[in-house]
């Protein structure tokens, strides 16, 4: 069945949190339901539609920033009481906007996530999660990593309410109650969790989530173990995924599941009798989508997609068609309403231009008198900095509640930047000084269309070369105002965590003996390596696993008080270790006794692991060097018939070909640095200075091949 929906803008409220937007249950069969939506000015909104127009229902006055919005009431009962998290205190509010209910959780942090559910209200912040009963302390647990959502399988008989988890390092945790009864791994950090049906599946406790990446599946939680029924990957390479519903749109019978992302795409899956979702229907928003809910606003009997955006708009998908076709040599006649629509924005439009021009007078004049006083305009950034697994690039994503007219991007690390599809800004780069103490490697200024107001990035670190990247967003606003945000390039920075990994490899050891705390140890690995969680994990011994998204070898780190050890299958991976954790610990002046067991076949083991992708490489290389004599040649001749097969190809694919080459600046000489750096490190653990014989190597790079390269490292 086709699904057609139509856009429809109701109102625009303050920069929205993920998740503080719901639907109130409709009072009759067919009527429509009321917008309860919460901003970032701590101002809950509700309104309902009348003859086309949002009404508001309640409005609160502006308070502290709101980061989740629920709804709850006695089991059994509709759900139309408002629940919002502001700082460590929960409100309740009735569905006519009086408060009934004000809570302080007692937290050190903000409430990052919230689930009510009748009498219990769960609550998270980064890393704690406490369960109350009317307002009692009931469960307490500490997560060892960032908690980014919550949700709870309903109480079934004697089974108590089951919360779970997501957290940041790419796991569930199914509790039980204040203990954890087991972790669900997931290929990506869980960004959101939903029940499947709102229940969990009518009984059959399910969960769906969205990942970071993109990726959106489904697990069944059982009693002491889960079952993963299905996960799709995000093959086309859109945002991640921020808000997730279920709701029957399609009037079968069966709920869809609505999907909201970062980069404003909003999507609707089909759950066929096949095992995984199908797509049905997809529309891009110019911003991020922060909540998302099935239901009737718009009109009766017009089921739509409400969602609301992170700069504040609630906007409707509809089933309700929005144009009507008039034959050849018929009239188009406009409804009433519709008439009376067009004059009041008219109307609307004019008296804005008016207070425009009014309030621009107005602050002409005060700039010019003597005690005229010029303020700052605050505005709210949200930026996102994310290791993306299949091309081993870091995605940064920069969104601004206003117009972005400049972006300034500047590094004191080596660093590429890579082209994005979804870019239209204009890119011009400045010369840097890279020989300076401490010198620029880039600067790039973006200069941006007329009304954008995200922007996405994507740059490329050299592992071993660490340090800061900053980013200053100007925006379209009066007095000119800039923002800066710094992101820290870390030294394994292509380097993501793994819940295990392949113990066959033949592995280099790092031993590291010293009077060091565990939270000192901790503090040096958080500084090595992303997606390590800042907070010291409880417990005498960590353990992490990570694996290099651009070569495919791993890290094993286990430490302790006192001593810490690192494995991997890299050699050069040990040795930046053995550099940085030397210097830091110099840093603080403790004396670290360092000690090393390098296994001679992880070297041939990295190599082969390089081949394929420097094969490529070159392939590649050689043949977009040819496309140009091809081409001329094809002029010449008047067509490629006379060319052979393999030459043909070339010619036909050479779009493509040189697409993939621009998207992969620098990529052959990444590989080159890779290679140069495991021949220097493999003889700098036995004592030995090779860097004259570095231009030997390079020779042989040139007229590549595997057994010669390794006969090479071994004579060298």
């Amino acid at each position: 069945m086709e699904l057609n929906l139509n856009r429809v803008d109701y109102m625009q409220v303050g920069v929205t949190s993920q998740k503080t937007m719901r639907l109130l249950p409709a009072i009759g069969r067919k009527a429509t339901q009321k917008v309860a939506v919460a901003d970032q000015d701590g101002v809950i909104t509700c309104f309902g539609m009348k003859k086309g127009e949002a009404v508001p229902v309640f409005k609160t006055l502006p308070g502290q920033k709101i980061t989740r919005l629920d709804l709850g009431g006695a089991l059994g009962t509709p759900q139309e009481k408002i629940f919002v998290a502001a700082g460590s205190e929960v409100r309740g509010y009735t569905k006519k906007g009086k408060q009934f209910l004000s809570f302080e959780a007692n937290l050190a942090e903000s409430i990052k996530a919230m689930y009510v559910s009748g009498a219990d209200l769960f609550v998270c912040a980064s890393y704690i999660y406490n369960h109350y009963c009317d307002c009692k302390d009931q469960d307490y647990y500490l997560s060892g990593d960032k908690i980014n959502d919550i949700v709870c399988l309903p109480a079934e008989g004697p089974v108590r309410i089951v919360p779970v988890l997501a957290c940041q390092d790419r796991v569930l945790r199914v509790l039980q109650g204040s203990e954890l009864n087991y972790e669900v791994e997931v290929s990506g950090p869980p960004s959101v969790l939903e029940l499947n049906s709102k229940d969990g599946g009518s009984g059959t406790r399910e969960v769906l989530y969205g990942t970071a990446d993109g990726k959106l599946g489904l697990v069944k939680i059982n009693e002491t173990s889960s079952d993963q029924r299905w996960e799709l990957d995000n093959e086309k390479k859109k945002g991640g995924i921020l808000c997730i519903d279920t709701f029957d749109i399609l009037g079968d019978g069966v709920r869809e599941i609505l999907v909201g992302r970062d980069d404003g795409t909003v999507e609707v899956y089909g759950l066929d009798s096949s095992s995984e979702p199908t797509l049905r229907f997809e529309h891009v928003l110019s911003e991020s989508v922060t909540s998302i809910q099935g239901g009737c606003v718009g009109k009766e009997n017009y089921d739509e997609v409400l969602t609301a955006t992170y700069t504040g708009w609630v906007t409707g998908l509809t089933t309700e068609p929005q144009q009507e076709e008039a034959g050849p040599g018929e009239e188009m006649k406009m409804s009433q309403e519709t008439q009376n629509k067009v004059a009041a924005l008219r109307a609307e439009l004019e008296q804005l231009q008016l207070k425009v021009l009014q309030e621009r007078e107005k602050y002409q004049q005060t700039s010019q008198s003597s005690t005229a006083l010029s303020a700052v305009p605050v505005f709210s950034v949200n930026d996102k900095l994310t290791l993306c697994q299949d091309d081993a690039s870091y995605s940064l994503t920069l969104e601004v509640q206003t117009a972005i007219d400049n972006l300034l991007l500047q590094s004191d690390v080596p660093i590429d930047l890579l082209d994005v599809d979804k870019n239209s800004a204009v890119v011009s780069f400045s010369e840097c000084d890279s020989e300076q103490p401490n010198g620029n490697f880039l600067l790039a200024t973006y200069r941006c269309q007329a009304n954008t107001t995200r922007l996405e990035l994507k740059v490329r670190s050299i592992e071993g070369q660490y340090g800061t990247l900053q980013a200053y967003i100007t925006p379209r606003l009066q007095p000119k105002t800039c923002q800066v945000r710094q992101y820290q390039i870390k030294p394994l920075s292509l380097h993501q965590r793994t819940h295990s990994i392949d113990q066959d490899r033949p592995m280099n050891t790092l031993t590291l003996i010293g009077q060091f705390s565990l939270a000192e140890i901790h503090s040096w690995v958080v500084f090595c390596l992303p997606e390590v969680p800042e907070k010291t994990p409880a417990g005498e011994t960590v353990t992490f696993y990570f694996q290099n998204t651009f070569l495919g070898t791993q890290l094993e780190t286990t430490y302790s008080k006192g001593e810490g050890n690192f494995k991997s299958d890299n050699i050069s991976t040990i040795s930046i270790l053995k550099d940085v954790l030397s210097k830091e610990a110099t840093k603080r002046k403790i004396n670290l006794n360092i000690s090393y067991d390098i296994n001679e076949e992880s070297v041939s083991h990295t190599l082969k692991m390089i081949h394929p992708k420097l094969e490529y490489q070159l392939l590649l290389a050689k043949k977009v060097q040819l496309i140009d004599a091809l081409k001329e040649l094809q002029v010449h001749e008047g067509n490629a018939d006379f060319l052979i097969p393999e030459y043909r190809s070339i010619l036909d694919e050479s779009t493509h070909l040189l697409e993939e080459y621009k998207k992969q600046p620098a990529h052959l000489e990444r590989l080159y640095g890779m290679i140069t750096d495991l021949f220097i490190d493999k003889f700098k653990f036995k004592g030995q200075n090779v860097k004259t014989k570095v231009s030997m190597l390079l020779e042989i790079l040139d007229n590549y091949d595997l057994n010669s390269l390794m006969n090479f490292f071994n004579e060298a």
